[in-house]
């Protein structure tokens, strides 16, 4: 099944805040076990009334599942829809031609170097 693009780009915009990022970065860390919403709050040292609305995003976007454990809602990172993502964002890569797909090289002194600079 491909993913359709309205769903891609919920995808992007639930990724685009940089505290959402960090909250999906982390549950990925922590796969298989998740973490409790408390537990992300301060690792990340994010206040506790705003963590439920950005999980809340990253569930929408299906990005994050969260089941209830007595007082507590655990969550984990929904590792298929990056791989989704990825897929759709690489699904033409040079022209499905993958010997031309080389690595993407960026460099401290020129982080903005294209990949297609990079391949010449």
């Amino acid at each position: 099944m491909e993913i359709r693009q309205d769903h891609v780009i919920r995808l992007l915009e639930a990724l685009a805040s940089p505290v959402r990022l960090d909250i999906y970065r982390l549950l990925v860390e922590h796969e298989p076990d998740g973490l409790v919403a408390g537990d992300i709050a301060a690792r990340l040292d994010i206040p506790g009334n705003s963590i439920s609305f950005h999980l809340k995003t990253l569930q929408y976007a299906g990005l994050v599942s969260g089941h209830r454990e007595g007082r507590y809602q655990r969550y984990r990172a929904c590792l298929k829809a990056a791989e989704e993502l990825i897929a759709y964002l690489t699904d033409n890569c040079c022209g499905h031609r993958p010997e031309l797909c080389a690595p993407c090289v960026t460099t401290d002194v020129n982080p903005s170097l294209s990949c297609a600079a990079s391949r010449t």
